[in-house]
């Protein structure tokens, strides 16, 4: 038995199993089997809905921006018997992205903001207006509408420079946020209520600074969602405790 494995065995609440459906979707439960990977399927009596967790991809995502959200969502169903279910998600269409230092990433799925409780954006490419990344896709349109059209349904979180595709849908304005520190000043350009936190949570509109913050965004949400006894056996497997300020009203 590896180290991870030691680590879940040793503090995971209870007997848990984990079930891996396509690329883009992990589904983790405690029932002693996968849990299902289908968001569309009524529960049955006695059933446990699942937190549902959709991270937006688009070329140009920073890979850490995306890979520390999954996992740390991913592994949070070995710690509690609510099942969780990740899925990579694309507003136009794409099938695959290749991420800011190359990495591929395939089987996306359809865009259904809907279907989730969560809905994360990732950041990527702010500092290189003429690449793919974020300002390619605010010059572009189709996912600022599209986070727009969504903001009735499910919470919406960003971390990095992922929170100005929030700013350029008008989701911010007026809104406790925060960002990456070079995009801070243009957060507050566009009207956001820019605070100095790792986490700035205003209830249905959670962001995070820069590009390791994601593990405290992913955290911070899991710990709202989940409660504290599975965010600390998390952060015990992960060998990773939050730091900074999380900000709420």
């Amino acid at each position: 038995m590896n180290r991870r494995q030691l680590l879940r065995a040793t503090t995971a609440l209870g007997t848990t199993a984990v079930g891996t459906t396509a690329l883009g979707t992990t589904a983790v439960g405690a029932t002693g089997a996968p849990a299902a990977a289908s968001t569309t399927q009524a529960p049955t009596a006695g059933q446990i809905d699942p937190l549902r967790i959709h991270l937006v991809m688009f070329d140009g995502v920073e890979e850490l921006d995306f890979a520390a959200p999954y996992e740390v969502f991913s592994a949070a169903g070995f710690f509690t018997p609510r099942p969780v279910e990740v899925r990579y998600v694309s507003a136009t269409g794409a099938r695959s992205v290749t991420a800011a230092y190359g990495t591929e990433v395939r089987g996306l799925h359809r865009w259904a903001p809907e279907e989730a409780d969560v809905l994360v954006v990732p950041g990527g490419g702010y500092a290189r207006r003429d690449s793919p990344g974020v300002w390619a896709e605010i010059d572009r349109g189709t996912l600022p509408r599209a986070l727009a059209a969504a903001s009735a349904g499910p919470v919406l979180a960003a971390l990095c420079t992922g929170v100005m595709l929030l700013a350029a849908a008008g989701l911010t304005r007026g809104r406790p946020c925060t960002t990456h520190h070079k995009a801070k000043a243009d957060l507050a350009r566009q009207g956001g209520l820019v605070k100095n936190a790792r986490v700035v949570d205003d209830g249905d509109l959670v962001t995070a600074g820069g590009i390791t913050s994601g593990l405290e965004l992913a955290l911070w949400i899991t710990r709202r969602e989940l409660g504290a006894d599975t965010t600390t056996a998390l952060e015990t497997m992960l060998e990773y405790e939050s730091r900074g300020t999380v900000w709420s009203p």
